[in-house]
């Protein structure tokens, strides 16, 4: 099968099987994708101990802004590209691809040099206290390096998927992540280099995925292609790919605001502990959260292209679908999380018992309404996938910004460290109903568009 069949066989070929063909490398390579700050962090909460953990725990807020600039471009600009394809429209798909791969370099390039100017103020203005400090200014002065290497490698691969190869996409994101699982126990327990042994096995692997991506659009197989002659910026392309990644950058951003008031709050209420337990709990929701987000890749590209074609009745089906597997998901993490509490922590440290006991506590307080997420999650998308980026941005930010962050400034004055603890439970639960309430509405303008269309 060629490009434009593999592309074609998003409007034509069953959903059920769509969806499962697409998701599943999508989900393992999200699950991949994880493994890159989860194992730093079991990796190091052994070979360097809590503190280590804190380290990283309070640079995610950077890292996650990182990302959110490579979500900005790479799924702003993926979801046009999947439209535009539906629309067989395939000049212009090519342009936008071009220009986001020189967004990215461009973007993350200049993240790099502000992000290791204003490191350390960052960190300090976090609250991030003496005994962590060091340890994240190492693995943060290497990480910022590698930023356009994430970039590039997490952003292109969002293209792998719209024209019909998930499993190529998958492939890219698991030979990064192997690396990373090779090198960081030789960097860290073999050569002694701590916190940057970790960060520099983190870019090393992030490296070995944007070759492999780029590898993938340079050797000819690909439908769509790398060209000088359409790198050329447009700003008609701009615009529209930063109108659509507007909703992921958002909620990206957003949730570095949340990481930084978390973290601050923590180091107030609970100390090096609370932080270290909370970047414990924050990987394992990252875990059992992944597969939805690799549920939502593999959806993307099946509607964009059949809402660009005007099949809304596939639209529909591949929605509902999509919620279906991804409430399964959740409610079986959630299963493990009531059960195997103190399992999930060993994973990350064994020695502290004051970790340890923060750590269940935490996890079963704070994934309380787990079952709920899955719903959030795949309809916030939703909009992404059809062109309604405000939609999507409004219902992401609805838990995070309207929700979680005057919970996490509320809540602690009142009931202390546990009310940090709870604030996500409680946002997760009334973003649901809010975001029921979006997708209620736009489900019967879908259905008033397929009997419009069939009269």
């Amino acid at each position: 099968m060629d490009s434009r069949d593999r592309s074609k066989q998003l409007g034509e070929e069953t959903i059920s099987k769509l969806i499962i063909k697409f998701s599943i490398p999508a989900i393992i390579g999200m699950l991949v994708n994880a493994i890159y700050n989860i194992v730093d962090r079991i990796y190091v909460g052994h070979g360097v101990g809590f503190l280590g953990i804190g380290a990283i725990t309070v640079s995610f807020p950077i890292m996650l802004i990182l990302m959110a600039f490579s979500m900005l471009i790479g799924v702003g600009a993926n979801s046009l590209v999947a439209i535009r394809l539906g629309q067989n429209r395939k000049e212009e798909a090519e342009g936008i691809f071009n220009n986001a791969f020189i967004l990215l370099v461009v973007s993350s390039l200049a993240l790099t040099v502000i992000g290791l100017i204003f490191m350390e103020p960052f960190l300090e203005l976090m609250g991030t206290s003496e005994d962590i400090l060091p340890y994240a200014k190492d693995y943060l002065s290497i990480v910022l390096l590698g930023a356009v290497f994430q970039s590039v490698g997490m952003g292109m691969n969002n293209f792998i998927r719209s024209e019909g190869n998930p499993r190529i996409a998958m492939n890219s994101m698991l030979v990064g992540a192997v690396a990373n699982i090779i090198l960081d126990p030789i960097f860290i327990f073999v050569f002694h280099w701590g916190m940057k042994g970790a960060a520099l096995a983190t870019i090393i692997s992030q490296a070995v995925s944007a070759a492999w991506v780029l590898a993938y659009f340079m050797n000819g197989k690909s439908f769509l292609k790398l060209k000088p002659a359409h790198m050329k910026l447009k700003p008609k392309y701009i615009s529209k790919i930063l109108a659509l990644g507007t909703a992921p950058f958002t909620m990206q951003i957003a949730a570095s605001v949340l990481n930084f008031i978390m973290n601050k709050g923590l180091n107030t209420h609970g100390g090096d502990v609370a932080v270290s337990g909370m970047g414990i709990v924050n990987s394992v929701v990252t875990l059992l959260i992944m597969p939805i987000f690799g549920i939502n890749q593999g959806m993307q590209p099946i509607i964009g292209y059949n809402y660009g074609a005007r099949k809304l009745d596939r639209v529909k089906q591949t929605y509902r679908l999509g919620v279906l597997f991804a409430t399964v998901i959740v409610v079986i993490g959630w299963i493990v999380t009531r059960l195997f509490p103190q399992q999930l922590v060993y994973l990350f440290n064994k020695d502290d018992a004051e970790l340890i006991s923060f750590g269940i506590r935490a996890i079963r307080m704070n994934l309380v309404f787990l079952p709920v997420i899955g719903f959030q999650i795949v309809s916030s998308n939703y909009f992404q996938a059809v062109g309604k980026p405000k939609h999507s941005a409004l219902l992401g930010l609805s838990r995070q910004v309207l929700l979680l962050i005057p919970a996490l400034i509320i809540l602690p004055r009142f009931f202390g460290l546990d009310g940090l603890i709870v604030a996500g439970p409680l946002a997760d639960i009334i973003s649901s109903v809010i975001t029921g309430i979006f997708i209620i509405n736009e489900m019967r303008k879908l259905n008033d568009s397929t009997t419009q269309s069939s009269i």
